[in-house]
């Protein structure tokens, strides 16, 4: 059998941070698997703003929603099968957690993940992360910035990662190259220069469908390649499942790693009893309130969703407790469902909710791995819907922010859902009918102290009770970050490679940690 020193599972925003790292040391071999093809010299995959021509296409996991009785039992969650993973796919708006996202952590029981100790490992990201480019900055855009900011008194930012804040509104950091639109990816910056690296080796399309125990240790992957073959590639040191939030659980789960009770039901042999796994689905739900136009919209962007806005509507809100992205397109997709019709020309606001109190669960339906697995988000379940008041605040935040000139002058009328729904219970219905999600699934896997039941994973990122692996993916966010997600994903990649690294050279030394 292929046997590597690491193995890592899924080639992904972490995986493939991992990988690069590992791979530094030329005595370090490590093996990759990766679900999906290559993204080199693909223009559909690495020019940023084709991002929504990838998604349900071929590169889509594209996995369903579960009935949802307050929310959109519609929503389609995208997960890519491609290098680089969700940071091929997605817009690349790139926050550094906040402070308080970290420390939230470190009080759920994530010892050692508090803002001092993570700050470092944003310097240490590859990616060329700068705000969106001068050439990009659309005239409507540049006018919604102005608008917000005075209509609400908050203060614009130029740079959303050269401090902490609160609150504020300005053109988004992203991950990219303006003078060509190019992704600065997972892949694009961690593994794209060293693939001639002899040390690394890129399974592609090859799916990891169980892992190898014997007993507690993890000795490897069972892998099928894209002609049929089935294989076990085995990890002398360590196995990193880095699949994301959706695979990762799945992976376990169906290796016999999760709650007894649910993988007895299935017929699936229980190798270790770990209720958490699968628990704690969160996401970053959020509605729309669209616009039409006066007419077209210049054409410059960087991927038509370039500029947003934070609020704090609590003061005693420790960050931001709404988030707006604003869209230069109407983004009517969800809105068409209840019978509202597409504007040739218009625009779109998206409040957000930056730390919803909703919980959901992500569980198997069969025990053949190829089944997809059900994502029940639960969205809009918390007891005092503070989530579902969030986002009628919203709404009533973005018509003031419409009234407001200079956006105010480019805007004909209100599309969706209208001006004369203005009830906090119709209100309310509508935001949750078509609330959608910007594709944030995480917490299935949390991290947490030894006297949380729910905890998967340590603060080191092994897998409780078990030797031989760890997960580094969104599932173990123990809570959401107010912000999009990806440079803390980064940032989990980046410690985990520095953990590995600090555990090999203890073993080597003799020492027990």
């Amino acid at each position: 059998m292929p046997m590597y020193d690491y193995v890592i599972v899924g080639g992904g925003t972490a995986g493939s941070v991992i990988a690069s790292r590992l791979t530094e040391d030329p005595d370090v071999t490590v093996a990759v698997i990766e679900g999906g093809p290559s993204d080199v010299d693909r223009d559909d995959v690495l020019t940023l703003r084709r991002w929504m021509g990838l998604l349900g296409g071929e590169l889509d996991y594209d996995y369903p929603t579960t009935e949802q009785p307050r929310g959109n039992s519609h929503i389609r969650h995208s997960r890519a099968r491609v290098l680089g993973g969700c940071s091929s796919h997605n817009t690349l708006i790139a926050f550094q957690p906040l402070p308080s996202d970290w420390d939230e952590w470190a009080e759920a029981g994530a010892d050692g993940w508090d803002a001092a100790s993570m700050a470092p490992y944003f310097g240490k990201l590859r990616n060329n992360v700068v705000a969106v480019d001068e050439a990009d900055r659309n005239a409507i855009a540049r006018d919604f910035v102005d608008a917000a900011q005075s209509a609400l008194d908050v203060p614009r930012v130029e740079g959303f990662n050269k401090k902490p804040f609160h609150e504020g509104v300005g053109f988004f950091d992203l991950a990219y190259h303006p003078e060509n639109n190019k992704r600065s990816s997972a892949s694009v910056a961690y593994l794209h220069p060293f693939l001639d690296r002899p040390n690394l080796h890129i399974a592609l399309e090859t799916w990891a469908f169980k892992l190898e125990l014997d007993g507690t240790r993890a000795k490897g992957v069972h892998i099928r390649t894209k002609d049929g073959e089935e294989q076990l590639v085995e990890a002398r040191r360590e196995v990193l499942v880095c699949a994301g939030a959706v695979d990762t659980p799945r992976l376990l789960m169906h290796s016999g790693i999760g709650p007894r009770e649910d993988l007895q039901k299935l017929g699936i042999p229980v190798l270790h009893d770990l209720k958490g796994v699968g628990e704690n689905l969160l996401d970053h739900p959020e509605s729309v309130i669209v616009w039409e136009t006066n007419g077209p919209i210049p054409e410059n962007s960087a991927m038509d969703s370039d500029a947003g806005l934070f609020v704090r509507r609590d003061p005693e809100s420790r960050g931001p407790d709404l988030m707006f992205h604003f869209y230069q397109i109407p983004f009517t997709d969800n809105p068409e469902r209840l019978g509202y019709e597409r504007p040739e020309h218009g625009v779109s606001m998206t409040p957000n909710i930056p730390k919803p109190r909703s919980r959901g669960r992500l569980y198997l339906t069969s025990a053949d791995p190829e089944v997809k697995p059900a994502l029940d988000f639960r969205y809009f379940t918390d007891e005092e819907d503070y989530d579902g008041r969030t986002l009628v605040d919203g709404i009533r935040i973005a018509r003031e922010i419409a009234k407001t000139e200079p956006l105010a002058g480019w805007l004909k009328r209100e599309v969706c859902p209208g001006p004369d729904v203005v009830g906090d219970e119709e209100l309310s219905e509508y935001a949750r009918k078509v609330a959608h999600t910007v594709y944030h699934p995480a917490g299935t896997c949390k991290m947490g102290a030894s006297d949380d039941e729910l905890a998967v994973v340590d603060p080191e990122l092994k897998i409780r009770g078990l030797d031989g692996i760890r997960i580094a993916d969104a599932s173990v966010f123990p809570t959401m970050t107010a912000v999009n997600p990806m440079i803390g994903v980064l940032m989990v990649g980046e410690k985990c490679a520095e953990l590995l690294t600090e555990a090999h050279a203890a073993d080597t030394r003799g020492e027990t940690r």
